[in-house]
Order: C-alpha cells, then sequence, then structure tokens
C-alpha cells in the first residue's frame, strides 16, 4: 500500500507570485500535496501602473455570456498561474 502522505502548507504571504508558482508546480509535478494559505497576501512584481493597465485590458476581453471568463478570487489567480508553469 502507497503510504498517505500529509501535504505541504505554503503559506503565500509576502512572497513574489511567480516564483512562488514555479516553486509548487515543479513540487506539484514530483507527486507532493500542497495547500496554499494566503494567497491574497502574494506579491505582483512590477510596475503597479503598467500591471493594473494589463489586468484591465484583460479583463475586457471576451463576451460576459459566451467567455472566456477571468477569474478574480486570488485562490483562481493562484491557480491558473501555477496551472501555466
Amino acid at each position: 500500500m502507497a503510504k498517505e502522505q500529509s501535504p505541504t502548507v505554503v503559506d503565500a504571504s509576502g512572497l513574489i507570485l511567480g516564483r512562488m508558482a514555479s516553486m509548487v508546480a515543479k513540487r506539484l509535478l514530483n507527486g507532493e500535496n500542497i495547500v496554499i494559505v494566503n494567497a491574497e497576501r502574494s506579491t505582483i512584481s512590477g510596475k503597479r501602473l503598467s500591471k493594473i493597465r494589463e489586468a484591465r485590458k484583460f479583463l475586457e476581453v471576451g463576451h460576459p455570456g459566451k467567455g472566456p471568463f477571468h477569474q478574480r478570487r486570488p485562490d483562481r489567480i493562484l491557480r491558473r498561474t501555477i496551472r501555466g508553469m
């Protein structure tokens, strides 16, 4: 029987989103179970105004009824970032 491992808990507060996502993605590919807490407190690096402009432009694309549907919750944004790694 396979031994059940307890999940690794990662605290996202104060961590840069992309660096944390790449670290978590590597561990997930190795088969580890990971739980991320405080996703809303992670940091997105870069110039503030350019990131806000990018987000607004990204959210304006699409049809409200047909999609593509964009995530607004911090945990879903983090999940999509990790999925893209």
